[in-house]
C-alpha cells in the first residue's frame, strides 16, 4: 500500500506532493482512482467479522475509510511531516473534532482572540455549553499567555498568521508555556499552509487546515484536515471521527489531491506577487495601513522569518472613510472578485467587518484590529502588472 518502496524522506517536497502515498488498483492507473462508494462487500461472514473486530487490516465503510480519501491523507502526512492525519468535511469540521474528541466538563481552553469569526463561535458559545471554559489572550503578548497558563489548561489554540490582521504568534514559546501545564497546542495553519511554516517544528501538537482553501486552491470543494505526532491524541481522535461522522467525501478528497500537485509552485508564486502588492499598496495615500508579514513594517517580522519561508498569500489594508471608504473602493474593483473565501488561484477580497467577522460586536473586533476600513485580500496567479492596474484604477477613482 501507498507506495512503500520508496523513502519519501530522501525526495524533495515538490516530489513528494506530487506522488507519495500513491495507492493503484489492479489496473495500474497513472492518476490516482475516484473510490465513489460508501460501502465495501466481504467474501465471507467470516471476513467481515474479522474487519468488524479489527483482526483484519482493510475497508468498511467510507465514514470510516476511504482509499481515495487515504491517499489524499498519506500525501498530506508526507508534506507536513506527521504521524497521523485524518481529512474531514471542511476545516470548521476540523477545529471542532480537534476540541471536542479530548475536551470534557471542566477542562480549559486558552485560546488567541485573532481567530476567524466560526472559531471563536466554537470557543465562546458551543465549548462552554459543555462546561468547557475558556480564556482568550493576545496573541503577541507572552505575558498574557503565560498568566492564563499560570492555570491548569487542557489546550491552546491559535492561528498564525491570524484571519484578517496577520498577527504572528511565537509558536515554540507558547508551546513551551502550554505543555508545562499539560495543554496540547492546536495551530490553525491556514494562511500560511504546510508550504510556509510547518507548526510541528515548532512544538506544535496538532495542525489544522481548512483543506478548502490553498490546498484545493481552485474554489471547487469544502474539506479539513487534522494532523499530528501524538498517539495519544490519535487514538481518541479516530473514534469521534467514525461514530460523528465529518467524513469528507471521496470526490473532494480526489480534487484536493489533484490539487496537493501543484501546491508548492501556487503558493511560492502566490506569495511573490503578495510581497510585491504589499510594497505598492504601501505608497498609496489613501491607504493608512498594510498589514503583510513580509514587510519590515510588520511588528512581527522578525518572528515571522524565523516560523515562515515568506510572507503568505494574504495582505489586509485599512483605507481611509471606514466601512464607506471600503465599499466604494470595493466597489471600484473589476479583475478581482468579491468573495469571502482565499487561498484561491483568483485573487479574492472581502471587508471582514461585514462577511467573515460580522458577528462579532464593535468591540470585538476592534479589539482584534478589525475596523471599518479594514480590507483583506486574497492574491491569486493573475499577472501581477494586472492586479496592480486593478489596483490603481480602484484608488483613482476612490481619489
Amino acid at each position: 500500500m501507498f507506495n512503500e518502496k520508496k523513502d519519501w524522506k530522501n525526495y524533495h517536497q515538490t516530489t513528494r506532493l506530487i506522488q507519495s502515498g500513491t495507492e493503484r488498483s489492479q489496473f495500474d492507473e497513472t492518476s490516482e482512482a475516484l473510490y465513489m462508494t460508501s460501502g465495501f462487500v466481504y467474501s465471507s461472514p467470516e471476513e467481515a467479522e474479522q474487519a468488524f473486530k479489527d483482526e483484519k487490516k482493510r475497508y468498511i465503510y467510507s465514514r470510516f475509510a476511504n482509499p481515495t480519501v487515504n491517499i489524499f491523507e498519506e500525501r498530506l502526512k508526507q508534506l507536513e511531516g506527521a504521524e497521523y492525519c485524518n481529512a474531514t468535511a471542511s476545516g470548521m469540521s476540523a477545529v471542532f473534532a480537534s476540541f471536542a474528541c479530548q475536551l470534557k466538563a471542566g477542562d480549559r481552553v486558552v485560546a488567541s482572540s485573532a481567530l476567524f469569526g466560526s472559531c471563536l463561535y466554537i470557543i465562546t458559545e458551543i465549548l462552554p455549553t459543555f462546561g468547557i471554559e475558556y480564556e482568550l489572550v493576545n496573541g503577541t503578548d507572552l505575558n498574557q499567555w503565560s498568566k492564563a497558563l499560570s492555570k491548569p489548561s487542557k489546550a491552546v489554540f491559535m492561528e498564525t498568521p491570524s484571519n484578517p490582521t496577520l498577527d504572528i504568534i511565537n509558536i515554540n514559546a507558547v508551546s513551551e508555556l502550554a505543555h508545562k501545564v499539560g495543554a496540547s497546542v492546536i495551530v490553525d495553519n491556514v494562511f500560511a499552509t504546510p508550504i510556509l511554516q510547518k507548526p510541528l517544528d515548532f512544538g506544535a501538537d496538532i495542525v489544522i487546515y481548512s483543506s478548502t482553501k490553498h490546498i484545493d486552491g481552485q474554489g471547487r470543494s469544502l474539506g479539513g484536515a487534522i494532523l499530528s505526532n501524538d498517539e495519544e491524541f490519535a487514538n481518541k481522535l479516530k473514534p469521534f471521527l467514525r461514530h460523528t461522522g465529518p467524513s469528507i467525501s471521496p470526490f473532494n478528497a480526489w480534487l484536493q489531491l489533484k490539487g496537493l500537485e501543484t501546491l508548492s509552485l501556487r503558493v511560492e508564486k502566490m506569495s511573490a506577487n503578495a510581497l510585491e502588492i504589499a510594497n505598492y499598496l504601501c505608497e498609496k495615500k489613501c491607504i493608512k495601513k498594510v498589514y503583510y508579514p513580509g514587510l519590515e513594517c510588520h511588528p512581527q517580522y522578525d518572528l515571522a522569518k524565523q516560523q515562515m519561508k515568506s510572507g503568505s498569500t494574504l495582505i489586509s489594508f485599512e483605507v481611509i472613510g471606514g466601512k464607506t471608504g471600503a465599499f466604494k473602493f470595493l466597489n471600484n474593483l473589476s479583475l478581482i472578485d468579491i468573495s469571502n473565501n482565499l487561498g484561491d488561484a483568483k485573487s479574492l477580497i472581502t471587508h471582514p467587518s461585514t462577511t467573515t467577522h460580522q458577528r462579532l460586536s464593535k468591540d470585538e473586533r476592534a479589539n482584534m484590529g478589525i475596523v471599518d476600513g479594514l480590507i483583506r485580500l486574497s492574491i491569486g496567479l493573475e499577472n501581477v502588472n494586472d492586479l496592480k492596474q486593478d489596483l490603481d484604477q480602484a484608488i483613482i477613482q476612490f481619489s
